[in-house]
C-alpha cells in the first residue's frame, strides 16, 4: 500500500478539520491504519448510492485490496450493473419537488422510474439486465442448483453478454471489480429491490422455485461462518456507509453468535 497521499488526501488534511469533516478524516485515518496492521474491512452501502457514480472510486479500492467484504442493499447491487450499460439513458429532474401529478404519470408513462432526482430508464436498465439474468435464474432452477443474488450477477457479468451495452468506463463498476475478484457480498433484503421484484413475480407465475435464490437467513449464515474463519490477528473492520439493513445486518452478526450461539471467544469488530 502507498504512502503517497493524492490530491484529495492532501485536500482533506489540510481542510477538514473540524466537526463532522474532521471525524470524516479521522475515519479514513483509522481505515488506513486498520489495513497496514493487517486488518481486513466490510464496507457497508446503504440506499442506492451506485447510481451516484459510487463505482468510481469503490471500484479502484476493490482492485487493491482494501475492502474484503461488502454488505450492500439489493438496489446498490444492481444500479451499480444498471448504470454501466445505461448510463446515457438516465435522466435528471432537478426540480422534482415541484413535479405534479401529471408530471408525475408522464415520466411513468414514457417509462422513467424516478428516484428523486434522477430517472432510470425501465427499458435500457431493468428490461435489458432481466433478459440476461432471467435465463441464469432459469438455468439453475431447472439444474436443482441455488445461489446467491450477487453471484447471479457475478455470472452475468463475467460471461460478457452485457459488454455489448457497456456506456462507461467498466473500470468505474464497482459490481464488476467485485466479480472479478469474487469479492464476497451480502445483501440482505435483496427481494426488496428492482430484480428482487422480477425474480418474485417469475415465483407467484410459478415459472421459478423461489428456493433458486439462495435467501437472507442463509446470507447470514455464511457471514457467521466468513466472520470467524477471518477474525484472526488484526480482526475485522466496519465502515458503514450510511444506515438501514446494509449495515444493521452485519451489525447483528456478532451478538448473534456471542449470545445465542454462545460463542464468547468470537472476537468484537476490531474498527468501527
Amino acid at each position: 500500500m502507498s504512502n503517497a497521499k493524492g490530491p484529495i488526501s492532501q485536500f482533506i488534511e489540510k481542510n477538514y478539520l473540524h466537526f463532522n469533516a474532521a471525524a470524516l478524516m479521522d475515519a479514513a485515518k483509522g481505515y488506513e491504519t486498520h489495513l497496514l496492521e493487517g486488518g481486513k474491512m466490510m464496507v457497508t452501502l446503504a440506499g442506492a448510492m451506485s447510481t451516484a457514480e459510487l463505482g468510481i472510486s469503490l471500484a479502484e479500492m476493490i482492485r487493491q485490496d482494501k475492502i474484503a467484504i461488502i454488505s450492500c442493499t439489493g438496489a446498490n447491487l444492481e444500479e451499480d450493473i444498471m448504470n454501466l450499460v445505461a448510463h446515457s439513458h438516465y435522466k435528471r429532474v432537478p426540480n422534482y419537488r415541484d413535479l405534479s401529478p401529471q408530471d408525475e404519470w408522464d415520466l411513468l408513462e414514457n417509462h422513467y422510474n424516478r428516484v428523486t432526482d434522477t430517472c432510470i430508464p425501465e427499458e435500457e436498465a431493468f428490461r435489458r439486465l432481466q433478459k440476461h439474468i432471467h435465463k441464469l435464474w432459469k438455468d439453475a432452477d431447472d439444474a436443482g442448483e441455488r445461489y446467491f443474488p450477487h453471484e447471479y450477477m457475478y455470472k452475468m457479468l463475467l460471461s460478457g453478454d452485457l459488454e455489448q451495452y457497456y456506456e462507461i468506463d467498466p473500470a468505474n463498476s464497482w459490481m464488476l471489480a467485485a466479480a472479478q475478484k469474487n469479492l464476497p457480498i451480502v445483501v440482505p433484503g435483496w427481494e426488496d429491490s428492482t430484480m428482487g421484484n422480477i425474480f418474485a413475480s417469475y415465483v407467484i407465475k410459478n415459472e421459478i422455485k423461489a428456493t433458486t435464490m439462495k435467501s437472507g437467513i442463509e446470507y447470514m449464515a455464511w457471514l457467521a461462518d466468513w466472520y470467524v474463519k477471518n477474525s484472526s490477528g488484526k480482526g475485522i473492520g466496519f465502515f458503514q456507509i450510511g444506515g438501514g439493513i446494509a449495515g444493521d445486518f452485519p451489525i447483528c452478526v456478532v451478538p448473534m453468535m456471542y449470545q445465542d450461539m454462545e460463542m464468547p471467544e468470537i472476537p468484537f469488530w476490531s474498527y468501527f
